[in-house]
């Protein structure tokens, strides 16, 4: 007992809270903002259609509809930190393996491996993430969160620059993966003040894990929001390049608009939920977004349509953190059907947008994520667990 309230008052140390877990959260959104960036430039390289690349996003979230066996296990073998690691170390494996994919299959099932191990390393930083909320007695989730926008923020500001001096995403993600594998080695030593002892971690080992009562509100934010976020930032370059035809370099831009407006939020997401509250931050959120999608819909230019993904990046910012947090507070289990909702919002999302467009323009596909905002403002309202 001693040993373990030795190692809680160790837990918000300067090397955790300063570097080691905002890392794992920055290096994250990083990886996974540099895949999006570049789905554009992989499309055109492959010369796939809205249909076949419907397949491919479809096996990504597939990947990580069935990931939580693959987490549990890991976490109960090497504990929250050296699975987040391991997962974030396969990541940069799969990454090379997408750029070098030679077709269509080999890239679906490079990004099928990608759906798995982001979310076991999702699963792993906001593991250690709660443990923090819980021990401290504070919100911290946003300003977490707010490190992955940054992040993702980073991963497509340098995807547009590498696809504007035309380098292919195999030498980008090659260049990408020395640096951050390091960082990502270093983030986790840094947490041997916390985790030193890598203890197990027992999460439930099903393979569907949804949530009941209360918590399938959470659940359906989770998922409405992950198949808006997840559609964002697989549709809305070439939803550009599509319908403005813009350059390879401006269409990345739209989740960097997108992720600049969520970064900002975030950052003062924990003070405005102890002032007004999570329920009203993401219903009034959902709102907003909606309009800036609708407003990117009729955008004359892309500039303009620039400025509605921004809106929208503003309006969902403060989902995720809230929802997670709420959902770790009910314990290991709710936040496990939580996170597979979500999950299954991120396989269902970038796909069927992907077949609306190529049925209805891609013009239409961008309207009905709007709709879903509608959807989600509506749901906040009823979901009680958000406080």
């Amino acid at each position: 007992m001693m040993h373990s309230s030795a190692t809680l008052q160790r837990l918000p140390s300067a090397s955790f809270q300063a570097f080691a877990l905002p890392a794992f959260f920055t290096l994250f959104g990083l990886i996974m903002g540099s895949w999006a960036g570049r789905i554009p430039a992989l499309r055109e390289g492959l010369g796939i259609s809205h249909s076949a690349l419907s397949m491919v996003l479809l096996c990504g979230g597939l990947g990580a509809l069935l990931s939580h066996p693959v987490s549990s296990r890991l976490m109960s073998m090497f504990g929250a930190r050296k699975t987040a690691l391991i997962a974030g170390q396969s990541l940069l494996a799969v990454l090379l393996g997408i750029g070098a994919a030679p077709n269509v299959l080999a890239l679906m099932f490079a990004v099928l491996l990608l759906g798995v191990m982001a979310s076991c390393m999702n699963v792993a930083v906001q593991s250690i993430a709660t443990k923090l909320e819980k021990s401290t007695g504070r919100s911290e989730m946003s300003k977490l969160h707010a490190w992955g926008c940054a992040g993702g923020l980073l991963g497509a500001v340098l995807g547009s620059a590498m696809a504007g001096m035309q380098v292919k995403p195999f030498m980008h993600y090659l260049l990408l993966a020395m640096p951050v594998s390091l960082l990502l080695k270093l983030a986790c030593d840094s947490l041997d003040s916390f985790d030193g002892d890598d203890k197990a971690e027992i999460v439930e080992a099903k393979v569907f894990c949804l949530p009941r009562g209360p918590l399938v509100w959470l659940g359906a934010l989770g998922f409405l929001g992950s198949m808006s976020e997840g559609s964002i930032a697989d549709w809305s370059g070439v939803y550009l390049k599509d319908h403005f035809q813009v350059t390879d370099g401006f269409a990345p831009l739209a989740l960097t608009a997108f992720s600049v407006m969520m970064l900002a939020a975030r950052l003062c997401g924990d003070r405005m939920k102890a002032r007004f509250g999570a329920r009203s931050l993401v219903g009034c959120g959902a709102l907003l977004s909606a309009c800036g999608l609708f407003f990117a819909v009729f955008a004359p230019n892309s500039y303009c349509a620039l400025a509605g993904f921004a809106a929208a990046g503003l309006g969902l910012s403060l989902l995720f953190p809230f929802v997670y947090s709420a959902a770790g507070k009910e314990g290991p289990l709710a936040f496990a059907g939580v996170a597979t909702m979500s999950y299954s919002g991120s396989l269902i999302g970038p796909p069927v947008v992907g077949t609306l467009a190529e049925f209805v323009g891609m013009q239409s596909a961008i309207g009905f994520i709007g709709s879903l905002s509608l959807v989600m403002a509506l749901i906040a309202s009823r979901a009680s667990l958000l406080k």
